[in-house]
C-alpha cells in the first residue's frame, strides 16, 4: 500500500509509519518540520507541507491507497511544559481549531486534484466529541457535547466530510488518550509517581478513557484495510477506568505509597478551562470497532500499563 500520513511526526503518526514500514508498505509523511522526522525508518519518505494547502504534495494523493490526516495543534499543549503552562487562551483556542481546519482543507484539495482518488481517508478525531462531563457509557451513536473540546472536534470531523461526496471512503477515529512510553500523556501522568507524589486528581471519579499505542495503530490499520469500515469509530480500550483506579494501578505498578490528593480547585487555578482535560472525561466504548471484528492486543488496563511501564520493553 501507499499511505500518506499528514502530521506524521507526532506520537501516533510515528508509530503508524513505523508499523507500516516494517511490513514494506510505501509510507509518505507530510510534515511542517521535516527535521523532526529523523528517527523514522529509512524507508519512510518525508515531504514538507505548509499545513494549509496541497501545494507541493498534491500529486502524491493520486492513486494513493490511504491518506491518514492526523494534523493539528495539541489540545493538551506543546511539549511537557506546555501541558502545565499553556492555558486555553483565545489565541490558543484559535490555533487549535484553525490548524485542524487548514489541514482538512489541504487534504480535500489533494483529493479533488487526484485523477485516481485515494482508496480511503482516515480522519483523526477525539473522544472530546462527546463533551467532558458525561459519565454514562457512550457509543458512536450518542450526541456530541457542547463544550470547547466538543465544538473543536465537531468541526475537525466535518473538515474532510466532502471527501465522501468525491467518492472516497472515509473513516473517523475518535481516539482516547493514547498511552505510549515514547511520549504523549503517559510520561506526564507518571512523573509525579516517580517523585513519590502519587495522588488522585480531584474527586478521582472522572473517567480516564485510554488506548495502548499498539491498539491505536492496530485499529487504524484494521480500518484502512477493511473496505466495509466507514463513519465514526471510538478508538478506546474496552476497560475504561476512573482516575482513582488509574492512580491505584500506577502506584502499585511503580511501587509508590499514596500521597495527598490534588484538590480540584488548585488544578482549576493552575490550568483554567483546560483543567477539564483531567477533572472530567467521557466514557466512550469501542462498540463499532469490536462489532466489526477488531481484536484488542491489550484491552485490560492493568496488563497494558504494566507493559508500558516495565523496563526493557519498547
Amino acid at each position: 500500500m501507499r499511505v500518506i500520513i499528514a502530521g506524521g511526526t507526532g506520537l501516533i503518526g510515528r508509530a503508524l509509519a513505523s508499523s507500516l514500514a516494517a511490513d514494506n508498505h510505501d509510507v509518505i509523511i507530510l510534515s511542517r518540520n521535516p527535521k523532526y522526522a529523523r528517527s523514522l525508518p529509512k524507508s519512510v519518505r518525508v515531504e514538507p507541507w505548509d499545513g494549509r494547502t496541497a501545494s507541493g504534495w498534491a500529486h502524491l494523493a493520486d492513486g494513493a491507497d490511504a491518506i491518514v490526516n492526523l494534523a493539528g495543534a495539541s489540545i493538551a499543549g506543546d511539549g511537557f511544559l506546555g501541558v502545565f503552562l499553556q492555558r486555553w487562551t483565545s489565541r490558543r483556542k484559535r490555533l487549535i481549531l484553525e490548524s485542524r481546519l487548514n489541514a482538512g482543507r489541504a487534504v480535500l484539495q489533494a483529493i479533488e486534484a487526484a485523477k485516481k482518488k485515494p482508496g480511503v481517508l482516515v480522519q483523526a478525531s477525539a473522544i472530546g466529541y462527546y463533551g467532558a462531563a458525561r459519565e454514562e457509557p457512550l457509543t458512536e451513536d450518542d450526541r456530541p457535547g457542547f463544550d470547547f473540546q466538543a465544538r473543536v472536534v465537531w468541526d475537525w470531523e466535518l473538515s474532510t466530510s466532502q471527501a465522501e461526496v468525491m467518492g472516497v471512503r472515509r473513516v473517523v477515529i475518535r481516539s482516547g488518550l493514547v498511552m505510549s512510553r515514547n511520549g504523549g500523556m503517559l510520561p506526564v501522568i507518571a512523573l509525579p509517581f516517580k517523585f513519590f507524589l502519587a495522588s488522585r486528581l480531584g474527586s478521582g471519579r472522572q473517567w480516564f478513557s485510554w488506548v495502548h499505542v499498539a491498539d491505536e495503530v492496530g485499529a487504524i490499520r484494521f480500518l484502512i484495510e477493511n473496505p466495509n469500515a466507514r463513519g465514526a469509530f471510538n478508538l478506546t480500550a474496552p476497560d475504561a477506568i476512573t482516575n482513582a483506579q488509574l492512580t491505584h494501578l500506577l502506584r502499585r505498578t511503580l511501587r509508590r505509597p499514596p500521597f495527598i490528593p490534588a484538590p480540584a480547585f488548585a488544578l482549576r487555578l493552575l490550568l483554567g478551562e483546560k483543567s477539564t482535560l483531567i477533572l472530567a472525561g467521557p466514557r466512550p466504548m469501542p462498540k463499532r470497532l469490536t462489532e466489526m471484528g477488531y481484536a484488542f492486543k491489550l484491552p485490560q488496563a492493568e496488563a497494558a500499563f504494566r507493559d508500558l511501564l516495565s523496563k526493557g520493553k519498547k
